[in-house]
């Protein structure tokens, strides 16, 4: 499989809500209730690039993949520090793509300086949990990540409790 990594651009914001909106749906894995505009979704792409990377993935011509980087805290200190997001169409889970996003974003943070990851994850303490899986976590420990932190029962969705752990990595 040949996946391609570019930037993203406005542009590509109504492929990207395509993908990230069953996240909002169908899934506890987005805290959003509902997935937003496509001029909001625009707004979020262009406010990202000002200072972060936020790239595609791109298979057959078709955007089967996003990642991208943002503020982990506002605070000055915490410049060299972001907090990491991806979403991959749910028809190309186990593709690859999530890997290839993943390098190539972490060889764009390197570049620029960064020094410390962290990925927010949902968590569920319940057993099969229609709305969320442990794909996420296992995903990130694979990619180097550690757990450093968990908000317990911090978040209600489908009126559920769920829990968020944070992971984090050193490059």
């Amino acid at each position: 499989m040949n996946v391609t990594i570019r930037e993203a651009s406005e542009d590509d914001a109504e492929s990207l809500l395509k993908i990230y909106a069953p996240y909002v749906e169908k899934t506890a894995i987005s805290f959003e209730y509902s997935a937003p505009s496509l001029d909001e979704f625009r707004k979020r792409i262009a406010n990202i690039r000002q200072k972060y990377p936020y790239i595609v993935a791109v298979l057959n011509g078709e955007i089967v993949g996003y990642a991208y980087a943002g503020t982990f805290h506002a605070r000055d200190a915490y410049l060299h520090t972001a907090e990491l997001s991806i979403y991959v169409d749910e028809r190309f889970h186990r593709f690859g793509i999530g890997t290839a996003l993943y390098d190539a974003l972490e060889e764009r943070l390197k570049a620029r300086g960064f020094h410390a990851l962290y990925a927010c994850i949902a968590k569920t303490e319940r057993e099969n949990d229609e709305y969320l899986t442990d794909t996420s976590p296992r995903f990130h420990e694979k990619r180097g990540f550690h757990l450093c932190g968990t908000f317990k029962d911090c978040a209600i969705k489908f009126n559920q409790w769920y829990s968020i752990v944070y992971y984090e990595k050193h490059i």
